[in-house]
């Protein structure tokens, strides 16, 4: 038998807890819990969490606004004028490379650096499904997910997935990429899609605990249809996809926006997930606790957490008001967004490059006739070289970071 003196045994103790140590400091790391609910909060391992991020919009639901553009305002416009321009394999390296550039790992340490510790993700579903095509997958919009959901592990930010357009179209205008009325609402095939879409991104992210949870339809049922006949589908719509959701996953929180731009919680009744937060979206009003009352109501009178996913596209001095007022109420809050081009109203800025203006021109042209599109059309040189420096203007390195909007949101001055 050996026997071990004091000292011996003093010196393993210390290398047995050493190595507890490491082993807890690595479980920590990889993230030990998942984000759930409790009563009225948003928590982890036990402890209430205030959400602060910020939207990764324009990078997978491409907008023209944030391109300049007015009328051609939709993936599906913007990606017909770049078709337009350089012809369809080309404009595939276009979107491939746009993709690669707009979004990368240093934009993610970026803004876990700022002290934010969320992203919210919108995506098109057309990245994992054909439209034409209901039965054709694709990998793409999976392999994109897994990359950007990898960097933010690595970089400890949660993650919230959006889908910002969904098979059919939930909103009815641009921003669904659809074709001008929430047909989803109306097609029992578009809602069977999307809650088969919703069940394989569930199934691949069950155990993913850096991802909060699920954004089921952004902006849901514009107000320019009959809402009162629309309004009815909304909630039934939402069971059936989580229905589909819970199927794979009981791990994740389920964010269900309201009607009308996800301002209307009239449609909801009684919580039917026991994981679930509410989120509505609030821009270009007052910032007074008017503006949220119903929405604190909502959360009184059911117990159940609110977050505000979208707001800005305002002036520094509103942003801030806009956010001491959440935080005051014990709201998360996520910004929108983080990049575009030429503007203050976000984290980071991309420089117009020069003779964008004739880009613009085109775009805004009325393009209805091949005629008007051999008449209007830039020439070639002009339209490789602008697009070629675009595509170098949206990687961070060449990107303008705006310290006025960090401090509006009470971020960290990187300089």
């Amino acid at each position: 038998m050996i026997r071990l003196t004091n000292r011996y045994k003093y010196f393993y103790f210390l290398l047995a807890v050493i190595f507890c140590l490491l082993l807890n400091n690595k479980t920590a790391a990889q993230g030990k819990y998942f984000v759930t609910t409790n009563a009225k909060n948003i928590t982890y391992d036990g402890e209430p969490i205030m959400l602060e991020g910020i939207n990764l919009g324009n990078w997978l639901v491409p907008e023209g606004y944030m391109f300049k553009f007015k009328s051609t305002n939709s993936y599906r416009l913007i990606n017909d004028l770049i078709n337009e321009l350089v012809g369809p394999s080309e404009a595939a390296e276009f979107w491939k490379t746009y993709r690669k550039r707009y979004i990368t790992e240093k934009d993610i340490q970026f803004i876990k650096s700022t002290g934010l510790n969320s992203v919210r993700i919108p995506f098109n579903y057309k990245l994992f499904v054909s439209e034409e095509h209901p039965g054709v997958w694709y990998d793409e919009g999976f392999q994109l997910l897994d990359k950007v959901i990898g960097w933010c592990r690595e970089n400890k930010l949660w993650v919230i997935l959006d889908m910002h357009c969904a098979p059919g179209g939930q909103t009815g205008d641009n921003i669904d990429d659809g074709w001008g009325y929430p047909f989803l609402f109306t097609s029992a095939e578009s809602q069977n899609l999307t809650a088969q879409l919703w069940k394989k991104i569930a199934d691949r992210y069950k155990g993913e605990k850096i991802v909060i949870g699920y954004d089921i339809l952004n902006e849901p049922i514009a107000p320019f249809f009959n809402t009162d006949e629309l309004n009815k589908n909304l909630e039934p719509v939402y069971k059936k996809i989580v229905a589909a959701i819970r199927e794979v996953d009981t791990n994740h929180v389920i964010i269900l926006g309201g009607a009308q731009w996800d301002s209307n919680f009239k449609v909801f009744g009684k919580p039917f997930d026991s994981k679930s937060i509410y989120t509505f979206h609030k821009y270009w009003s007052d910032t007074t606790r008017t503006v949220i009352q119903e929405y604190l109501d909502f959360r009184d009178k059911y117990k159940v957490p609110i977050w505000l996913g979208e707001s800005g596209e305002n002036s520094d001095k509103w942003i801030s008001s806009f956010r001491n007022l959440l935080e005051k109420n014990n709201i998360g809050w996520c910004f929108w967004p983080y990049k575009k081009m030429d503007a203050p109203t976000c984290m980071v800025s991309v420089s117009m490059p020069a003779n964008y203006e004739a880009i613009i021109k085109y775009a805004e042209s009325p393009r209805k006739t091949f005629e008007e599109i051999r008449k209007d059309r830039p020439s070639q040189e002009l339209v490789d070289k602008t697009l070629k420096d675009y595509l170098d203007n949206i990687e961070f390195k060449n990107c303008k970071i705006n310290e006025e909007y960090l401090k509006a949101l009470g971020l960290k001055n990187i300089n």
